[in-house]
């Protein structure tokens, strides 16, 4: 894959002259157009050999076309509050936003290459980091993301000869970096992992493009002529040739449906065993956040369920035990406008707490595959997809050391009439019921349907659904707190197995 970038292409300086102008104007045109549509977020990834040209290229886009509408990120150093998330948390939050781009130094691949090249990631390891940077990548396009990954390339003798050129010059020596050097000492290595990440990487929704690096008219060019082409061609297709292709449906999933059914919903407890159970709950929930085994791993719970289920009576007797420093409460309602403009899981990704600390979504990223699919604010390929993106999201939450526990309470059709007339005739209840409420109940069995696929493709070993009968506030109310005390404590038991 680099020989190809081998052959020492060259542009002499008044051909580079003459093609400057009108490509600049071009990337200007572009760039204002995918500003003034605001369809999709563009995606740049820079990697390859060090002294190839990478800042300087950059430096020149950043002269050719609007700097405002560019955001460079760089992910070199891990901060202490990047090593205290999830890995893939310090890529999600500097997404750009749609009608941006962002060009991202010291990605993905620079930290799985270079991991190997010093030993820190094992082959497994590896071939599992190049798995997750392509689900990633299919994910961001999926969602419309436009994606180029440039790779800029010296062979192994132009390395040395701009190391020794440099280390001549008094002038310019300085531009050595230790990471030169170390590069030029690992040169093989950092190659031939290289190429095996490009190979597995490069797909027709987000292709490699490889860019010798020894002449800097030819290497700036090369690029700028990417971009241009790329971004013209993404401009030029209507959103339905962007959106996916469509899935087919799910089949009707009997088993899940009947476990809804199957739920006991007669269970109770009566006053003087709730208050004993709670407060047993509520202490046991303390003492966990409070062992010091919490502090390597976060907790997260989401709080789904049919409307006037009981989600904050149930979410504020699990705060109640809680020194309000230790959690955040998040209520997810309909997204603004900054997160229309980013990927679906932007706006989860950025809430996902720190190791020893505790976030309660109040509804989550199941509304996807709740509310969006029933109501049709997303279109079906949209939520069918949503599936395995949750899944893989979890997995990555799970790896990280994150407890994640999740609750559907659910009612029958009886009690949430009961519910919503208490609710409309006592004053300081009445705000809790809206004419949405009305309008969500008359479809039951279209969320019955939705809520039976989410549990059936979404309970998985790393993150399994808890079915609360919620019927009985007080018994949903203990279900909840010990089902989180014991996921903690069944995290703690396998941090002691593992030592």
């Amino acid at each position: 894959m680099f020989e190809s970038a081998e052959i020492g292409h060259a542009i002499d300086k008044d051909t580079y002259d003459a093609a400057l102008p009108a490509l600049r104007e071009a990337l200007l045109d572009v760039q204002y157009e995918l500003k003034q549509q605001s369809r999709f977020p563009v995606i740049v990834l820079i990697n390859g050999i060090e002294g190839a040209g990478k800042g300087e290229t950059i430096k020149l886009l950043n002269e050719w076309m609007d700097p405002r509408l560019i955001e460079v990120r760089t992910f070199d150093q891990q901060t202490d509050e990047e090593l205290a998330h999830p890995p893939a948390w310090r890529y999600w939050r500097q997404l750009p936003a749609k009608g941006r781009m962002g060009i991202f130094f010291g990605n993905w691949y620079s930290q799985m290459i270079q991991g190997r090249v010093n030993g820190d990631l094992k082959g497994a390891q590896l071939d599992q980091a190049i798995n997750g940077a392509e689900r990633l990548e299919k994910m961001l396009v999926d969602e419309g993301a436009l994606i180029f990954k440039f790779w800029f390339h010296l062979s192994k003798k132009q390395m040395k000869a701009r190391l020794k050129a440099l280390e001549d010059d008094p002038l310019h020596s300085w531009r050595i970096s230790p990471l030169d050097w170390q590069q030029s000492k690992t040169y093989d290595k950092f190659v031939r992992y290289g190429e095996r990440v490009l190979r597995r990487t490069s797909r027709d929704y987000a292709p490699w493009y490889v860019i010798e690096g020894v002449d800097p008219h030819y290497r700036s060019l090369t690029v700028g002529q990417l971009l241009l082409e790329g971004l013209q061609a993404a401009l030029a297709r209507t959103e339905s040739e962007q959106s996916s292709l469509m899935i087919g449906p799910l089949p009707t999933n009997i088993d899940q449906l009947s476990l809804l059914d199957s739920l006991d919903m007669t269970l109770h407890l009566d006053k003087d065993d709730y208050e004993e159970q709670l407060i047993t709950e509520q202490a046991r929930l303390a003492g966990n956040m409070r062992d010091k085994r919490m502090r390597r791993h976060a907790l997260v719970a989401v709080f789904e369920g049919n409307d006037a289920a009981g989600k904050g009576g149930a979410i504020r007797r699990v705060a109640a035990a809680l020194d309000p420093r230790q959690y955040a409460i998040v209520p997810i309602a309909a997204p603004s406008e900054d997160e229309r403009a980013q990927p679906y899981l932007w706006r989860f990704w950025r809430q996902i707490p720190a190791r020893g600390k505790f976030t309660i979504f109040d509804r989550s990223w199941y509304g996807r595959v709740l509310v969006e699919r029933v109501e049709g604010f997303c279109s079906p390929s949209d939520w069918l997809r949503a599936y395995s993106e949750i899944n893989d999201f979890e997995e990555q939450l799970k790896e990280a050391g994150t407890v994640v526990v999740k609750f559907w309470l659910a009612i029958d059709e009886k009690t949430q009439l009961e519910r919503f007339e208490a609710r409309e005739k006592i004053p300081f209840k009445r705000y809790k019921i809206t004419d949405d409420d009305w309008r969500n109940r008359k479809k039951w069995p279209q969320y019955r349907e939705a809520v039976g696929d989410m549990v059936d493709r979404t309970s998985t070993e790393v993150a399994p659904w808890t079915l609360v009968e919620a019927n009985d506030k007080r018994w949903a109310r203990v279900k909840v707190l010990r089902t989180i005390n014991d996921a903690l404590e069944a995290a703690f038991d396998k941090d002691k197995k593992s030592n």
